[in-house]
């Protein structure tokens, strides 16, 4: 009866709406699911951030409508984070933006900087919002593929020169979604030369930066020298303090991005109830050991999950950092093969193609089950026939 849109019907399904289905499918044949494919924390927010957020909730000044750009005391609680997590100085009015979870502010970004006609560089496999934002603001998005030859980096001289003369954004994402694959300063270096020299605004996703182990510690983007003139970082606390549901993120960086993306938001949305901005506030300010042990436990699990991969025949690298494990597909299958085989065995995981072509020949599955249903997981793994 209705006509849609042409943007929406470019677009392909997304990714893991088509995985629910799937897993609805199952579970209406009785299956026991294990889900292991979408990055959906299991672990409980922590107890003082639930604490803030009730008594915030109960106070009526925090009804109404919220500050557009976010309170002042979360942007400057923000600044103080970076501060003291990556020895980065913000300006919390100019250089910080809340946002209702870094997916919206991603998604939002293209329409505030991408004109019909113009390029996105978009890390292929990768997050599939990219794509779709650039898409809706009537961009072309150029895809750099991400091969494990090159550790999963884009190779910035392989654009060519009349896709860089074209090119408004690019987006990059360390701790990498899907791959797991990390970034040093050093790369960031290459990435600000490249954008100062075609004029390219970067939009760094780090949504993972916290969720590291063995010791390591992501670097942000915005400690390489010169970041801030030519890029802006996304952040969230979904992963660092497990609130995906709780939507709030913040963006940082460079002032004109933050003011043209906070325009398109400011006529699209009305910014982050308080309630949870003054929890995230309060997850910012307190001491961190909560962090520490949600990376205790994700650590035990990619332990638990690499060993028993690698006993049933899999090849994988252990992760420094994210919550995910990249596996290569056994010769023979496709991704959406082995991730069917293993559905039928009742465990979920996420075809490689999914993220992008070059994703094809890996499947991925999250850490974000517990260690008896991961132990589970392994069994039935085990019994797909390779």
């Amino acid at each position: 009866m209705f006509e849609k849109a042409d943007r929406l019907k470019r677009l392909p399904p997304y990714l893991f709406k088509e995985i629910d289905r799937k897993k609805s499918e199952m579970r209406a044949k009785g299956v026991d699911i294990i889900d292991l494919g979408i990055g959906d924390p299991d672990l409980p927010t922590p107890a003082h951030i639930i604490e803030a957020v009730q008594e915030a909730a109960s106070d009526p000044s925090n009804h109404r409508y919220p500050s557009y750009s976010g309170m002042h005391e979360f942007r400057t609680a923000v600044a103080q984070w970076y501060k003291t997590r990556f020895g980065v100085d913000l300006a919390p009015e100019k250089e910080v933006l809340a946002l209702i979870g870094s997916k919206e502010g991603i998604a939002h970004l293209p329409l505030a900087f991408i004109n019909p006609g113009d390029v996105a560089l978009v890390p292929t496999p990768g997050y599939p919002v990219y794509h779709t934002a650039t898409l809706f603001a009537g961009g072309e998005p150029y895809y750099m593929p991400l091969h494990k030859e090159n550790g999963f980096l884009p190779d910035l001289k392989a654009i060519p020169e009349s896709v860089v003369h074209r090119a408004r954004v690019m987006f990059i994402n360390y701790p990498n979604n899907p791959t797991a694959a990390v970034a040093e300063v050093s790369f960031f270096e290459r990435v600000i030369d490249f954008a100062r020299r075609h004029r390219i605004l970067v939009c760094h996703d780090a949504a993972y930066s916290e969720v590291a182990y063995d010791g390591f510690k992501p670097p942000s983007f915005l400690q390489a020298p010169g970041a801030k003139d030519v890029g802006l970082e996304f952040h969230s606390l979904s992963k660092t303090y497990n609130m995906t549901g709780w939507r709030v993120g913040f963006a940082v960086g460079n002032s004109e991005a933050i003011e043209g993306l906070g325009a398109i938001k400011s006529n699209v949305d009305s910014g982050v109830f308080q309630a949870v901005q003054i929890a995230a506030i309060k997850a910012l300010r307190h001491d961190q050991s909560s962090v520490r042990d949600t990376n205790h436990v994700y650590q035990q699990r990619r332990d638990l999950m690499v060993k028993g991969l690698r006993e049933a025949g899999f090849d994988l690298e252990t992760p420094k950092a994210s919550f995910y494990l990249w596996i290569r597909v056994p010769k023979g299958h496709t991704s959406t093969q082995i991730a069917t085989k293993l559905l039928e065995q009742g465990v979920v995981v996420t075809p490689g193609n999914g993220f992008g072509e070059p994703g094809e020949g890996y499947f991925r599955i999250a850490l974000t089950q517990g260690k008896a249903r991961l132990e589970e997981a392994l069994r039935r793994i085990k019994k797909v026939a390779l």
